[in-house]
Formats: structure tokens, sequence, C-alpha cells
């Protein structure tokens, strides 16, 4: 028996759901009446979905062109993605139901087509340049998320260029105020000073360099591996006429030779250096502080501490972050004291991230033409899916965003000069 796209997609999907699939061969499944459509334009499609079950299949075809949405925007599918995960229920076929699948899909079907440009080599294959968190791999994966375009990250990020969780000093704040009051807290639980000096390991565009030194009267140093963001950061701190305070160097954070910094942000930077890093990591930091200087450690976490970190080649790995690693909050926290370092506060803004994806799938959204000029339907895509996918994870409690402060002692335990509570709370 040769089944239509649509039969076989009938044996995958529970009768009754609420997403309708239509297919290039005229067949269809699904609710017929269902505000979304999804559409497999070619055999293509249908192959990439074959050899790549879940969501790294439906990912190719779509970011392809293969596979259409109706009634969801491509620059925010928030509500479809919603859709799929609270009333969706695919599931592998039945033992008997594979050999007609298998018949109809016939050897040609289950060939795995030509990966789509915008997708990364599996992990094995980025050996080629070096071992996982080597300085050239992590300057690759670096490459591939971050040098997509200024341009792009302009519409994307707004005005503030600021490409981390924001923090919402109420729920109608703008993108704006909520980035920068979240550079605010940063300062404040850093107590800076006029006069102290900072360091911003994994700057991105310069946001916190230029806050701190605008507002807080520091000079400050930041690092990236990206040569696009320090060169966009580098044109933002002249105009701004602060050039003899803060600089932007494109650097990697293990390669800074100074000493001595009052202050160490890390915001956003964890999540790529790799899990069984993290011990030279705090130590490396530690070892940039003075002592009673402080670092505020700012990342995306999970849930709990037990998953190993690494990811293993999904939808994020292969089109977003490769080779970035999550852990929980209890992890980092532990390796930070046993660098040495005094937790002295954690707190978690999860809820802050999923406005702050809310905002920017708006900023794509309204700027959609444009940011497909800029870099092409497939990358645009991308960010699209990403963004709404990860809204939905903030919100459903799959991952967090966690900030903790610590302190550098001396010798003797003391070096702090704390006040005893709180001190950036009003």
């Amino acid at each position: 028996m040769t089944l239509t796209i649509g039969q076989m997609l009938d044996r995958v999907f529970d009768p009754g759901t609420p997403v309708r699939f239509t297919a290039y061969d005229g067949s269809s499944a699904g609710d017929p009446d269902s505000r979304f459509t999804i559409h497999l334009a070619n055999e293509r499609a249908v192959r990439y979905i074959a050899t790549a079950p879940g969501e790294l299949g439906l990912a190719r075809a779509y970011v392809a062109g293969d596979l259409s949405i109706e009634g969801a925007d491509p620059g925010d599918p928030y509500d479809l993605l919603r859709t799929f995960r609270d009333e969706v229920e695919p599931h592998l076929p039945k033992v008997p139901e594979l050999p007609d699948i298998l018949k109809s899909l016939g050897l040609k079907g289950l060939r795995p087509p030509e990966l789509p440009p915008e997708e990364t080599p599996a992990p094995w294959r980025r050996m080629v340049h070096g071992l996982r968190h080597s300085k050239a791999r992590d300057a690759d994966a670096i490459h591939h998320h971050y040098d997509v375009s200024n341009r792009f990250y302009e519409i994307l990020l707004g005005p503030s260029m600021t490409y981390t969780c924001a923090c919402y000093p109420t729920v109608d704040a703008t993108l704006e105020e909520a980035q920068a009051n979240k550079y605010d807290l940063v300062c404040r639980k850093l107590g800076l000073q006029p006069g102290m000096r900072l360091l911003d390991v994994g700057c991105g565009w310069g946001g916190m360099v230029r806050h701190a030194v605008k507002n807080y009267g520091v000079t400050a140093l930041g690092v990236t591996l990206s040569d696009q963001q320090a060169r966009w950061a580098a044109k933002a701190i002249a105009e701004d006429g602060i050039s003899e305070r803060a600089e932007v160097r494109p650097l990697d954070y293990r390669d800074v030779p100074e000493p001595g910094f009052d202050a160490v942000s890390s915001i956003g930077l964890t999540e790529h250096i790799g899990v069984r890093n993290y011990p030279g990591y705090f130590r490396f930091l530690k070892a940039r502080l003075r002592e009673g200087g402080r670092l505020l450690n700012h990342c995306i976490t999970r849930t709990d501490n037990k998953h190993p970190g690494i990811s293993r080649g999904g939808f994020i790995d292969r089109y977003v972050f490769p080779d970035g690693e999550l852990t929980g909050a209890g992890r980092i926290i532990t390796e930070a004291q046993d660098a040495g370092l005094e937790v002295l506060h954690e707190e978690n803004l999860r809820p802050h991230y999923a406005m702050t994806l809310r905002d920017w799938c708006t900023n794509l959204v309204e700027h959609w033409d444009e940011a497909v000029a800029e870099v092409g339907l497939g990358t645009a895509r991308v960010w699209g899916l990403y963004m709404a996918g990860s809204r939905l994870g903030f919100e459903r409690n799959i991952v967090q965003l966690h900030q903790v402060l610590a302190v550098k002692l001396d010798e003797r335990g003391g070096g702090m000069d704390l006040p005893l509570r709180p001190w950036w709370q009003p």
C-alpha cells in the first residue's frame, strides 16, 4: 500500500491534532479549521523530516524554504510553538504501519538531503577547528552566531545593542528601559564608584562598558571574540566621547593580561565556555580581581544540576549556539566557591528573559523585510524560530537566568568592606 503524505502524517499525529498539514501531493492531515497550516512544498521537505524526526528535521525544512507556515508570523511563531507544546502529541508509528511508510518514502526518501547553509556541521565534524572549547573552536562558534551582521542586530536589539536578558522595572517598561535597568542593577551590585576599574568579559557590543563609564565614572575594558562586535563598540565609544576611559578589544577573555580590577562583569559568556572549564574560568576571573573586588556572573541555566551540560546536536546547537552548554545555578555557585570566591547573592530573572525575547521578536516582526534583505530569509527564519521557542522555554521553566554575585577575600577572609545587607536594593 502506497500512502500519501497526509496519510503518513496521520500515523505520526493523533486524530484531532489542532494544526492542519498540507503537502505537495495534494493530501492533508490534521484539523481543517485550524488557525495554523503547515505546508510541505516538495519531496525534500519530507526527506528532511524523515531523516531527522523531531525539531531538527522540521527546522531544516523550514529554514530551507521547503516548509511554510500559515497563521503565524515568521518573525514570531510563538503562538504556533505554544500550540505544538500544549496540544500536539507526535509519536512513532506503530510497528505494523512501518512497512507501508517505508515503502511510500522509498530509498530516495530515506537519503538525507544536503543541509541548509545556515546549519553548522555536527559536533564531531567541528574537530577541524580543534577540541571542544579550544580557543580556535570557540572563536569559530562565536563567529557563527555573533558575526551575522551588525545592522541585523541593530534591527533586532534596538538602540541598546544589548543581547542579554533585560530586567524590567515594571511590566509595561520598554525594552530600552529594561536594558538600562539591567546594567544599573549590575553596576549597583558591583558597587561601582568613580575611579574604579571594570573588566567586562564577553562584552558584546560594549553596552555594559559604555553604561558603566558614562553613569558610574569607572574606567572599563571589555573583551569579545567577535571582530564585528569590537568594531561596532569602538565606533560607539568614540561617538560617546569616552575613549580615554573605555576600550573594547577583540580578545579571548583568557588572554586578558591586566590584574587588579575592582570589578568583573560576565553577562552572557558562561553559556559559551563549557561546563568542564568552569573551574579555570572562575580561577582566572578571580586572579584578575584585587582583594575585595567583586564578580557578577549573569547567565542562562538549566532548572537542575543533573544535566552534563553538553549539547547533542539539536536545533539550538546546529543553528544558534554551536558548542553551547548549560547547567544549573547550583553548579555555577559551587564552582565559584571552589575557586575561592565568596558568593554573596543569587537571583533568578527567568520571567524577565521571556519578556526580553518577546520584545526582540516584536522588533523582528516590525522590521522583517529589512532583516531578510540584510541576512537572507533562512537566517531570519532561524532567529524568529529560536527566539519564540526560547521565550516559551523561559515561560515554562525549562530554562532560567541567574545572576550570581561573589567577592574575592583576602587571606584572612576579610577585605570586603561591604554593607551588612544588599546595598543595590531601594
